[in-house]
Parts: C-alpha cells; sequence; structure tokens
C-alpha cells in the first residue's frame, strides 16, 4: 500500500499560478482567496519557495492550503480522514506530472517515496 509523504525537493504544489489551477477559488475562503494571490510571484510560484534549495522558507509557518491534514482537506475539498492518502497521493501525481512530466526525477522520485 502507497503512503503518502511531502517529498523534499519537490516543490511542485509551490507553483501556486491561478491561471493553471482555475478551480483553486472555489475551495477556499475569501480571505484565504486574498491570501493565496498574495503568495503567487511573478513567475508564478510562491513568493516563499527557494528555487535554489527547492524548499518552502516558510513551512512550519506556511497557510493552512498548503497542509496535508485530515481536517484541512476535509474542510475544503470534502476528503474524510480515512479517503486523505489517497487523495493527497492523486493530487501530488497530478500537480508534479503537470510542473515536471509525469517521467521526471520529481516523479519518479515520489513514486518511491510512497512506496509504488
Amino acid at each position: 500500500m502507497a503512503n503518502w509523504c511531502c517529498v523534499e525537493q519537490c516543490g511542485a504544489c509551490c507553483h501556486l499560478d491561478p491561471t493553471e489551477r482555475p478551480d483553486v477559488q472555489e475551495y477556499l475562503t475569501p480571505e484565504e482567496w486574498e491570501q493565496y494571490l498574495s503568495l503567487v510571484g511573478s513567475d508564478g510560484w510562491c513568493i516563499h519557495f527557494d528555487a535554489d534549495h527547492r524548499k518552502c522558507k516558510i513551512y512550519a509557518d506556511r497557510p493552512q492550503f498548503c497542509r496535508v491534514q485530515p481536517e484541512v482537506f476535509q474542510r475544503m475539498y470534502g476528503v474524510e480522514p480515512e479517503d486523505l492518502n489517497d487523495f493527497a497521493i492523486a493530487c501530488c501525481r497530478q500537480q508534479i506530472d503537470a510542473i515536471y512530466g509525469d517521467r521526471s526525477l520529481e516523479s519518479i522520485r515520489f513514486e518511491r517515496e510512497i512506496g509504488f
């Protein structure tokens, strides 16, 4: 069984360009949407993403919508806690493939880390 985990030096989820995530506003409160937009840099990446080291500069203090936690995913997406693992894996696969490609090093690393 695959177990979701965040893979270091990936950052696919930090690509926030709202034109490439047209449905994201549906899942956020108006306040979160304002915060989300304030995080998007001119290149579409989060302003707190350290591209050189490929990691979040505010990881411990990142917004709730950046956290893969049962209560966050239940509120935002209606995902029951027992379904979080499979849902998070599917979300990461989709985002990694969209940003880096399905045969990328990031995709291969993710599959290995989750146990595929």
